[in-house]
């Protein structure tokens, strides 16, 4: 599962933190329930606790998160997902995009309010529904989507989408292994700036995760069951007239039939038997007359078939066979990114790149990610190095302003301030 915290700094990281802990802690607590029902309950008593915690402290006030769990089973692989944060499925060189963003220009797109085009240019970062900031929360279920052998389930943030193009997704992560994968998505986003967070979950489908179906397979439940029978308005004329109808047939019926003679005909006994009938029909009117009043209430059960499935995904689908052209843009986002690295670390960086390019040239365009994959491991770790050191020299300034060269002489009747 993936969850993108948000919000002030720590308010977000408290929400995803939550919902990375209690989600699955939630759905094992469930393991009686159906997986579709256990999901979406367990996503609903983690927004609940999130709600919670933010109306309890004003600094967590309105936090939130993006969450988007993928549950693998026999039937198939499962998504439950609020937010827009993102599960694709890469198989045969096609990419499948399995969760609707549920973002403003995913919104106003799906109800043909704006174009794909111009939704391109929009902001993307107007999210529609996230777990936490509202007592209740709908949550979208898609699945089972059926396992085969060698595919590749992937889990994002929207910091690699906003960087990253579904047909680079695909490409990367259909060729490379699960950790090179992720070692180029991270460090491409990197290297193209990330404005955002980024977080990547790569997983491939062997072959016991193979989708299996028998035809002893029980239907899912994916409703709760119904508590308490609802009174509905309204008089269920239609059984009360056929009862009402019965009952005068029956009440004539006997009284044509003599059923005070000691010795009936063979006609009254026909008519004694009609009129039976007829009261028997009026018990019955009577009694659907009454659970027509007294019915199920409006929640009533739903079961998924064990070859059903719920949602609409796949949402967007895209070509992602590896092309020179795929290839040599991943690499000019690194050889872009070169500059900003220090000179030591430059060499090692330099020669991941013209490897890669080297073997793209030759038509090896599966090694050629991989040379690739190690260089922007490479930039990664350069970035965090770098990080390391301005740390390391912003915590050996000094704490305390009057032992700075040149600082004005305090008024001796001011305390001084003893930090800097």
């Amino acid at each position: 599962m993936v969850a993108d915290g948000m919000g002030a700094h720590a308010a977000g990281e408290l929400a995803s933190g939550i919902a990375v802990r209690e989600v699955p802690t939630q759905y094992q607590r469930m393991a009686g329930r159906s997986p579709p029902l256990a999901l979406k309950e367990s996503f609903k008593r983690v927004n609940s606790e999130i709600y919670t915690r933010g109306e309890a402290e004003p600094e967590y006030h309105g936090m939130g998160t993006t969450c988007t769990a993928l549950a693998i089973l026999p039937r198939g692989a499962v998504v439950a997902h609020i937010g827009d944060s993102r599960c694709y499925r890469i198989r045969d060189n096609v990419i499948d995009q399995l969760t609707f963003d549920h973002s403003l220009v995913w919104e106003l797109e799906h109800s043909n309010q704006m174009s794909r085009e111009d939704a391109a240019a929009a902001p993307r970062n107007i999210i529609t529904r996230s777990m936490g900031p509202h007592a209740d929360v709908k949550v979208d279920i898609e699945g089972p989507h059926p396992i085969q052998e060698d595919d590749v389930f992937l889990l994002c943030s929207d910091g690699l989408t906003g960087q990253v193009s579904d047909e680079e997704i695909g490409l990367v992560a259909g060729q490379l292994s699960a950790r090179e994968a992720t070692e180029l998505l991270v460090g491409l986003t990197l290297c193209r700036g990330a404005p955002d967070n980024v977080t990547v979950v790569v997983a491939r489908a062997g072959a016991g995760e193979v989708s299996s179906m028998s035809a002893g397979d029980l239907p899912w439940q994916v409703s709760e069951s119904t508590v308490e029978p609802v009174a509905r308005e309204g008089l269920p004329w239609k059984p009360l007239s056929i009862g009402l109808v019965s009952l005068f047939l029956s009440l004539v019926l006997f009284g044509l039939s003599d059923p005070w003679a000691k010795e009936p005909t063979l006609n009254g006994r026909l008519l004694q038997m009609a009129g039976a009938a007829c009261g028997l029909a009026t018990v019955v009117a009577l009694l659907m007359a009454f659970l027509g009043k007294i019915g199920k209430s409006p929640g009533s059960v739903r079961v998924l078939k064990p070859d059903g499935r719920l949602g609409k995904g796949p949402y967007r689908t895209y070509d992602c066979a590896a092309t020179p052209a795929l290839v040599e843009g991943i690499a000019a986002s690194l050889a872009e990114a070169l500059d900003r690295m220090p000179q030591d670390r430059q060499p090692e960086i330099q020669k991941s790149l013209e490897c890669g390019r080297r073997d793209a040239a030759d038509g090896h365009l599966k090694q050629a990610l991989g040379a690739l994959a190690d260089g922007f491991a490479l930039y990664r770790a350069g970035l965090e190095q770098s990080r390391r050191d301005t740390e390391r020299e912003q915590s050996f300034e000094t704490p305390f302003r009057d032992e700075l060269p040149n600082e004005p002489s305090h008024d001796p009747a001011t305390p001084e301030d003893p930090t800097a």
